[in-house]
């Protein structure tokens, strides 16, 4: 592992999604939407690294992660939901494919919608969030992650789907071919992607089926 950093906090962002902020190492800098592998520095968990996107910017003074535990599968983001500030992590050298390319769609499921945190923080940064939409699809309200903060900085054109519970404000829908027909004007613009395996494999044949390009599909390869 390249860096060493401590944790200097933690707080929960939903029922089981956690916000943690480390020190940032010298020397390190992650382009928007890349990942790192994340190992913690116990003697039983030094050989478990999992991939966890910064959703901090390169320029900021800290690294932030927002990270989903899952209960269901005991190992590390359980582990590290109990962790305690001071407590080390050894992180790598950023790595990936997700990477802004221009204006477009962002399809995310649960907590895909990671590697796009940063991303759009940097475009709202810029001042250059026209021309972007989200589209984000959880099971109940109460599990989307910054659902202020993507309203705030998209409006209407941030699209939050409920596939179990649904409330007014939410779109009681799967992400399908229909919905994007209806919610999608332009198939040739470009199309940034992330969720679970099957999320991505029907999003990826809807696009196709609907005359996207296989080159204006961006994910995680």
């Amino acid at each position: 592992m390249e860096f060493s950093a401590q944790l200097l906090m933690s707080e929960f962002v939903t029922h089981d999604v956690k916000r943690f902020v480390l020190e940032k190492p010298q020397g390190f800098n992650c382009e928007p939407g890349h990942a790192v592998d994340i190992v913690i520095d116990q003697d039983q968990w030094k050989d478990k690294a999992r991939p966890f996107t910064p959703t901090s910017l390169t320029d900021d003074g800290v690294i932030e992660f927002i990270i989903k535990q899952y209960p269901d599968h005991p190992g590390v983001t359980q582990m590290l939901h109990k962790l305690k500030a001071g407590a080390l992590l050894k992180i790598s050298k950023p790595f990936g494919t997700i990477q802004y390319k221009g204006p477009g769609v962002f399809i995310a499921g649960g907590a895909g919608v990671t590697p796009f945190i940063a991303i759009l923080r940097y475009l709202a940064h810029k001042d250059e969030l026209n021309g972007q939409t989200l589209i984000f699809s959880n099971k109940t309200p109460a599990d989307i992650i910054l659902e202020k903060e993507f309203r705030f900085l998209l409006g209407n054109r941030c699209l939050l789907t409920c596939t179990e519970n649904s409330a007014p404000g939410y779109d009681n829908s799967m992400i399908d071919k229909d919905y994007l027909k209806e919610h999608i004007n332009n198939f040739d613009q470009r199309f940034y992607l992330c969720g679970p395996e099957g999320f991505m494999e029907s999003i990826t044949e809807a696009l196709k089926s609907l005359g996207a390009k296989p080159d204006t599909l961006i994910f995680e390869k």
